[in-house]
């Protein structure tokens, strides 16, 4: 008998949030299950999954819809450009949670997205509260609200140890993009 729906959050400051829900993402696709992972951040940017991704279709659908990286070296868009598409991904989040077409949806790096915001945390609980009760609902990337911890059921905090970019290494291609 298949159990209720989990509520799955991947945080922290460490490497491998989106990995892991990725890895979920793989293993479900296993058993044809269907899953829809929602971007809220990377989406300008070409990155290895946005390629991949296609390898798992039919059971896998990956929107990236985000203007990319909010604040970083070559951001040249203005605050409000990313608040109006992270709030259309939120719509395209919940026409996705209520179709009854997934078993599982990733909202990846919407955690980052309330922290910088561009989103409200009312949004992402609101979200959560209206998930199918068989779905599995994920939600990626750091500084993860505790009201969002509060309400999953299952929470991963990623803890950096050490990492390349302390000794100056760039972001390596199928590693970290």
């Amino acid at each position: 008998m298949e159990k209720d729906g989990l509520t799955i959050v991947y945080t922290g400051k460490g490497k491998g949030k989106t990995t892991a829900a990725l890895g979920i993402a793989l293993r479900a696709t296993g058993y044809k299950k269907k899953i829809c992972m929602i971007q809220f951040i990377k989406g300008s940017w070409h990155y290895g999954e946005m390629d991949s991704s296609k390898r798992l279709e039919p059971e896998f659908e990956m929107v990236a819809i985000g203007k990319g990286f909010v604040g970083i070296i070559d951001d040249k868009s203005p605050k409000i450009d990313h608040q109006e598409v992270a709030k259309e991904a939120i719509k395209i989040s919940n026409e996705k949670i209520q179709s009854g077409k997934y078993d599982i949806v990733i909202l990846d790096e919407i955690n980052y997205a309330v922290n910088l915001n561009l989103i409200s945390l009312d949004d992402v609980l609101e979200l959560i509260k209206s998930k199918p009760q068989k779905m599995d609902l994920i939600l990626t990337g750091n500084y993860a609200k505790d009201e969002v911890i509060e309400v999953a059921d299952l929470v991963t905090e990623m803890r950096e140890i050490k990492h390349p970019f302390q000794r100056g290494i760039k972001a390596k291609e199928g590693i970290d993009f």
